[in-house]
């Protein structure tokens, strides 16, 4: 049936979480490009029988006709499936960089994506950084405004000694307590080696 592989490759990354991404499906992928292939082949085919015949395209109703049809909208169905399963994916891929990840993602991450959509977010990582350092201010920080540049956190695992955050050195043992820039802490906090210490 014209159609399913796109649609199945859809379903894929419909099924999983929000902000989730599955392995890339190249084999499905290229199979929906394979298909999208033998459409056009196949349109192109009945528009020259069409021509050959010596009858108008845009008043013909015959087998041809309605074929080409057929295959030009199947065609249009088929791309239009591969560009959400892409778009879909690269708005996850971007959400990555907001969500503090770094430059270099997370090897688990790194294994569900292809070599452009690596490209991409390197791409993608490069272009946000070069913006936050001319405006000498990190987005990428805190998505809510804090109430206060300042918190309280406590160390949940071993960081090091003489630590450099801003103009100070210290030393983040665990659960050792702090009050620190929001600024300098959230990088921590979203790696899971500290937390916000609420009274």
């Amino acid at each position: 049936m014209f159609g399913k592989r796109a649609f199945q490759l859809l379903k894929e990354q419909a099924s999983c979480e929000d902000g989730q991404l599955i392995q890339f499906d190249q084999d499905a992928f290229d199979k929906v490009i394979k298909e999208c292939d033998e459409h056009n082949n196949q349109l192109q085919s009945s528009i020259r029988k069409i021509e050959e015949q010596k009858l108008d395209i845009q008043t013909t109703r015959n087998e041809n006709h309605f074929g080409a049809v057929i295959h030009h909208l199947s065609l249009i169905r088929n791309k239009r499936c591969l560009m959400s399963y892409m778009y879909n994916r690269a708005e996850i891929i971007q959400s990555y960089k907001w969500k503090n990840i770094g430059r270099i993602l997370p090897r688990e991450i790194q294994k569900k994506l292809n070599y452009s959509e690596l490209e991409y977010f390197k791409n993608h990582s490069a272009v946000v950084d070069s913006y936050i350092n001319e405006l000498d201010l990190d987005l990428t920080v805190d998505m809510v405004p804090p109430k206060d540049p300042y918190i309280r956190v406590r160390v949940l695992d071993e960081i090091g000694n003489e630590v450099s955050l801003g103009d100070l050195a210290l030393s983040l043992t665990k659960d050792s307590l702090h009050f620190l820039r929001r600024t300098d802490a959230e990088p921590f906090i979203s790696q899971g080696l500290m937390e916000e210490f609420l009274e």
